[in-house]
């Protein structure tokens, strides 16, 4: 299959859905963005059993509640007390992430999704652009819902926004790294990126493949699956 051309210049070159900085209008509208995620995702989890609860989810060793918890830490949490957490972790920004998370988890399953739909229509962040946060939201709820058997179909627009942050960074997720010397076609939308090997699919699936999810390649096709499913296999 040929590697689709973007305006203006042959297959290596990248396409994404914005290149200025972010406006106040954009940081808003990414806001509005993680609130429509939050919002079936708690409705997704409403009558999950203890069992399901404890599922593995494909976030690290984390479970499906762990990961909620980790989602309400990262709408809870402004700058001031971002900060005050890194410094009482000495810099250590695993242990805070821990940390945090064990704030957010409760005495149980219900009690950790209720903390959850607190924060439903916060707009606190710590110190992160607001697209990157509306990435962490996608890419967990999607840690969550794989493994659970949950399928969401999420506007072609907030999937490409990530895509388009994601593709270039390494800064919250690792996937610049993983996806260089590959080109990137999604076959429900704009994205593009990249020369090299070709892998095809979905949007959300790229999204997830690229920040190392490997169990997305099976979602994929093109001659390059492999080599993305290896590296998403390999710790960051």
């Amino acid at each position: 299959m040929r590697a689709a051309r973007t305006p203006g210049g042959g297959p290596g070159r990248s396409r994404t859905p914005r290149e200025d900085p972010p406006s106040r209008n954009d940081r808003a509208a990414e806001h509005k963005h993680c609130r429509e995620e939050f919002t079936p995702l708690a409705a997704d989890l409403a009558d999950l059993t203890a069992e399901e609860w404890a599922i593995r989810s494909l976030c690290d060793e984390l479970t499906v509640r762990e990961v909620l918890a980790h989602l309400t830490s990262g709408a809870s949490l402004n700058s001031v007390r971002w900060l005050a957490g890194v410094i009482r972790c000495r810099f250590d920004f695993d242990k805070q992430v821990a940390m945090r998370l064990a704030e957010q988890l409760g005495a149980t399953p219900a009690e950790t999704l209720e903390r959850f739909r607190r924060i439903v229509p916060s707009t606190t962040k710590p110190p992160l652009p607001a697209l990157a946060m509306l990435g962490e939201t996608v890419v967990h709820a999607e840690d969550i819902r794989r493994p659970l058997g949950i399928r969401r179909d999420h506007p072609i627009e907030v999937v490409t926004r990530v895509a388009g942050y994601c593709h270039g960074t390494d800064l919250v997720v690792p996937a610049k790294g993983r996806i260089g010397g590959m080109r990137l076609v999604a076959n429900d939308g704009p994205f593009t990126t990249g020369s090299g090997p070709l892998v095809f699919g979905s949007t959300v699936a790229l999204v997830m493949a690229m920040t190392g999810r490997a169990a997305y390649c099976d979602d994929l096709e093109g001659d390059g699956v492999d080599l993305l499913r290896e590296r998403g296999r390999q710790v960051a």
